[in-house]
């Protein structure tokens, strides 16, 4: 589903009213005739729906994601993956515990057009190096990273990552996949080559690697590097499923 399928940051539409511009045949912003008579949308509406489309095309020809997820409501905000999916940023970090005022962050894995890239403590894990990764990203896109990854790396950098973001938990909940990551994988047939390995054994292969130890560093960074990595077929998956229930399956009841 794209952003120009979507007319409920409009005030005045809600899931009903949208719903029924779909199956009056008024899938895109293109095809929305204000002299068309749909229940729920009287003059009013249709000048601020008007209105909202005129502004979103330039926002969107502008590449604007910022606009659009202030615009959208929250639980929505999975129409803009479609859009802005080649400018998606995913990211995952790996921490010595869950006390993001206690604990340290030890690796965070970004994944965009095909590429990796894996900051480590010590390294080059730096507030700059974050910023970098950040930068030019439309949409950042994480599992649980809302309460999690993005305030760790806050507190633990001093930095602000307000770039618009997916946290994937939620849209998974919505279908029905709850539990964590590795679990909502395996149901939707994502494979690993290190199934075995947990968020607690990445605590350890880091105390290892402080020992001494660098094939435990190698094999923790091959791990945070396939959790970033499988969030892209997870955003694919759940995308894809979203919009047969929302979309497709709503323009198919004329």
């Amino acid at each position: 589903m794209r952003i120009e399928n979507s007319f409920i940051p409009v005030e005045g539409v809600g899931e009903t009213t949208e719903r029924r511009l779909w199956r009056e045949g008024v899938t895109t912003w293109e095809a929305f005739d204000p002299a068309v008579d749909v229940a729920g949308v009287g003059s009013t509406t249709a000048d601020r729906i008007e209105s909202f489309i005129a502004e979103a095309l330039t926002r969107l020809d502008d590449g604007d994601a910022a606009y659009f997820d202030r615009t959208f409501p929250s639980g929505e905000r999975w129409r803009l993956y479609e859009n802005f999916r080649e400018e998606t940023c995913f990211f995952d970090i790996e921490t010595t515990g869950l006390d993001e005022h206690r604990d340290r962050v030890t690796t965070v894995s970004f994944h965009r057009d095909g590429e990796t890239t894996t900051l480590v403590a010590g390294d080059d894990l730096t507030a700059d190096r974050l910023r970098e990764q950040f930068a030019d990203a439309s949409l950042v896109a994480t599992f649980n990273g809302a309460r999690f990854d993005v305030p760790f790396l806050e507190a633990s950098f001093g930095i602000d990552v307000d770039t618009p973001h997916l946290d994937l938990m939620y849209p998974c909940k919505r279908i029905g996949l709850s539990g964590g990551l590795k679990p909502i994988e395996k149901e939707i047939g994502i494979d690993r080559d290190r199934p075995d390995l947990s968020g607690r054994d990445a605590v350890r292969l880091w105390r290892e690697y402080e020992r001494g130890d660098a094939d435990a560093l190698d094999t923790l960074v091959s791990y945070n590097r396939e959790d970033t990595e499988n969030l892209r077929t997870l955003a694919d998956v759940v995308s894809e499923r979203l919009h047969e229930d929302v979309f497709v399956g709503a323009a198919a009841e004329r």
